[in-house]
């Protein structure tokens, strides 16, 4: 590579190169982006957790590349044909496709039709029609005939002959990548119902006769037609003209080829055989060769785009609001089987459980028995789970308070997704060995309700069920993704060292799941932990897992108060310093707005500590402990309205965002169907990225448009004062829907999918939701 790895990587991300280098070495030196995002400001010049995630991924590929392309070169070499051209072109790629392109023509390969031809000797035979058309190419070829060789006639010849050129030409480098940026820019994906398989594949009919332009095709879309093809009711393919009704006799992929290759065409003898040459070349090896490469393409920014969604909305699902270190009691709802009851202390220690009856016939028992425990244990909060018999259980709670005006808890509807996920669970089996695998569902219930985060990562990521698509994309790319989100965000939060589970623990920066084992164990053999340095008595936690970890975990009612602080130990004596400068001790200056805003940072600078550290410091000082999560705001759900039967166009309600994708948000309105609010919906301004305007988690209010019962589909606006009639006639000329592309002049014979433009934008918007929802 002509530029070194941060170079790339600051142009890339917009940083110095020096920042990328110091932040690259922190890596590789075994350091955690946690760590080096709050602690190590100095070094990077202030690179924040997302910048160090997207400097981690494009290192990891560059590594990747630049290991692949020592590879290459070596055998190339080996070869003998790495000419110096070769070699700076390889050296100079920074794309792992042109890099396979330029090693394809020296790339190890079974034989092929061309190479045996080759071997038979007819590359001569190739080489000299190719430069001389004048020539008869049935008269040439005679030259040629052997049949021990296994060329019988002039057809075989000239067969082989053509073979060798159509394997040269198609591993081009330079050809491949103008013919690939053709069909990127021009090209349409078409999609095609197999048939007989219409009515088992209803669910995709939006896309029995679909196309658009394949670099315009946004990740929902792509993913739905993909998953259409995996379940064998789509057909794919690649249409290269799509400014034709019909195939035409030339494709514009013949005519670059030509040019490339500066053939010209004279109506030489053996001309036609050379126009037969490159529109094989075409037809059978780069046409097929791109779009399996371009579907591949596509797959993989869906896939990228689909990963980024989940993750963002995981983000906001962890980072919810905590309702707090108060008593609650979880309601699993059920009908036939009961709803499950769990009471949880203020520090979430299960302390009782019960199975009650309300939706058949023992309502006024479960009613006393729900009041007794309620009063018992002072329950301020109830979180019920939000799925079957939810808005029945929330009524009869509502019933429970009017006859025991005592109880003045807060109902609040929980997601419930993933409950059942971690109540099976072996980590849910070691918590609670002697609880029913049902009535776990309930603890967990009322314990992300009190504090979401430290519940939700007891569960599988992708069990949270805020993906778009999950299931159709890279497991491990997912998997990796989420892990990082799941780590920045308890970082960001902090954890109380006393209280803290294993998973919790082990999502701390620096700490493997056997260290926060070793961790719980010390904590049970010896009681709480009192100061932070006591962590270095537990087994394999060492200086480096000290330095990674302390700042994140909190210890409250310490023998230090800094213990209880984002301040790192390494930096206690610059808060010795403050200390010194104010005349002032500990407890007296912490919280003291007063005594700290008029203090320099530069005034406490050190050679490790400089201004970024030192300003850190004061502020924790000013608000110590201070959590980043929002304040806790709970939907109130419309009385009345429990089903979709319920519902009418017109009905403003409250109701809490559960999804956010490219194309609009989810919100659950209690019907137990979320709704859908397109991105056109979303506001009066233009709306480029719905997660611009709400995230999961978010108190909204909206406006219902359409109910479709058949389908289970409702569409929603938080513009108020959208009517429903004008729905349609909107989003039809909105350019910021989902709907197909406009074609523009090249594409106005084009032929369209069935669907009309005008109704195409809920109907691909919902079409491609709430074909994976539930």
């Amino acid at each position: 590579m002509n530029q070194s790895l941060n170079q790339i990587i600051a142009s890339e991300l917009q940083a110095q190169p020096q920042q990328v280098l110091s932040a690259i070495s922190l890596l590789d030196e075994g350091n955690t982006v946690p760590f080096i995002a709050r602690y190590r400001k100095e070094v990077t010049g202030g690179l924040d957790d997302t910048q160090l995630r997207q400097l981690e991924t494009r290192l990891s590929y560059l590594r990747e590349l630049s290991d692949r392309r020592q590879t290459i070169l070596k055998s190339i070499d080996e070869q003998g044909k790495l000419t110096p051209e070769l070699a700076a072109a390889i050296n100079g790629t920074l794309s792992k496709t042109e890099l396979e392109d330029l090693y394809l023509p020296y790339k190890p390969k079974r034989r092929t039709r061309g190479q045996i031809a080759i071997e038979a000797g007819l590359e001569p035979l190739a080489d000299s029609l190719w430069r001389d058309p004048q020539q008869e190419p049935e008269q040439v070829a005679a030259t040629f005939i052997d049949p021990d060789k296994g060329v019988a006639d002039t057809k075989a010849a000239l067969d082989g002959a053509r073979y060798i050129l159509m394997e040269r030409f198609a591993e081009d480098a330079a050809l491949l990548a103008k013919v690939r940026d053709y069909l990127w820019k021009n090209a349409h994906l078409v999609a095609k119902v197999i048939v007989g398989k219409e009515e088992e594949g209803a669910k995709f009919r939006d896309y029995f006769d679909h196309h658009e332009p394949i670099a315009q095709i946004p990740s929902h879309r792509a993913l739905a037609m993909f998953r259409g093809r995996n379940e064998g009711i789509l057909q794919l393919s690649l249409n290269a003209d799509p400014q034709f009704d019909e195939p035409p006799k030339e494709s514009y992929g013949e005519q670059i080829i030509t040019q490339h290759l500066n053939l010209r065409l004279n109506n030489a003898p053996a001309d036609s055989w050379r126009k037969a040459v490159v529109n094989w070349t075409w037809r059978v090896k780069v046409l097929l060769h791109l779009e399996t490469e371009l579907m591949s393409t596509l797959r993989e920014k869906a896939e990228d785009e689909a990963i980024k969604v989940f993750a963002r909305n995981l983000q906001d699902l962890l980072m919810a609001a905590p309702a707090g270190m108060r008593a609650t009691m979880g309601l699993d709802p059920g009908l036939r089987t009961g709803v499950k009851v769990a009471v949880i202390d203020a520090t979430g220690k299960l302390i009782a459980t019960d199975t009650i009856y309300p939706h058949t016939g023992q309502a006024a028992k479960a009613a006393a028995s729900v009041a007794a425990s309620c009063i018992k244990h002072q329950v301020e909060l109830v979180a019920i789970g939000n799925g079957t018999a939810s808005r029945e259980t929330e009524r009869f709670f509502a019933d429970v308070q009017k006859q025991f005006s005592e109880i003045k808890a807060q109902k609040v509807i929980v997601s419930e997704a993933g409950a059942s996920v971690y109540s099976a669970s072996e980590l849910a089996a070691q918590e609670f060995p002697d609880l029913d695998v049902s009535l776990r569902g309930a603890v967990s219930i009322a314990r992300r309700l009190q504090d979401p985060l430290a519940e939700l990562v007891k569960i599988d990521p992708k069990s949270i069920g805020v993906g778009q698509y999950q299931h159709d994309v890279s497991q491990t790319q997912l998997a990796k993704k989420l892990d990082a989100v799941v780590e920045d965000c308890v970082n960001a939060v902090g954890v109380d060292l006393n209280t803290a589970s294993v998973p919790l623990l082990t999502r701390v920066a620096g700490l493997t799941r056997m260290i926060a084992q070793n961790i719980v164990n010390w904590r049970d053999e010896n009681g709480r932990f009192n100061n932070r340095t006591q962590l270095l008595k537990v087994s394999r936690l060492g200086p480096k897992a000290f330095e990674q970890c302390a700042g994140f975990l909190r210890i409250n009612h310490g023998d230090n108060p800094l213990d209880a602080s984002t301040v790192h130990p390494e930096a206690y004596p610059i808060v010795e310093k403050i200390l010194a400068a104010t005349e002032q001790k500990l407890q007296e200056l912490m919280g003291n707005s007063a005594s700290l805003r008029g203090l320099q940072p530069q005034n406490f600078t050190t050679e490790q500590f400089g201004v970024p550290t030192v300003t850190d410091i004061l502020k924790e000082l000013e608000k110590p402990g201070r959590d980043p999560r929002p304040e806790f705001k709970t939907a109130t759900f419309a009385e009345g309205v429990e089903t979709m039967n319920d519902l009418r166009p017109g009905m403003v309600l409250e109701g809490a965002v559960t999804n956010v994708t490219n194309f609009g948000a989810f919100v659950d309105i209690g019907v137990h169907q979320d709704g859908l609010v397109h991105i056109s919906s979303l506001s009066d301004r233009f709306v480029e990225d719905p997660h611009t305007v709400v995230k999961a988690g978010d108190i909204v209010k909206v406006k219902v448009l359409e109910v479709d019962l058949n389908r289970k589909r409702i569409a929603l606006t938080m513009r108020l004062d959208e009517q429903p009639g004008e729905t349609q006639s909107r989003r039809s000329n909105n350019t910021q829907t989902d709907r197909r592309p406009e074609r523009n002049d090249r594409n106005r014979n084009t032929s369209r999918s069935s669907t009309s433009a005008g109704n195409s934008a809920m109907s691909d918007a919902l079409a491609a939701a709430f074909g994976k929802k539930r």
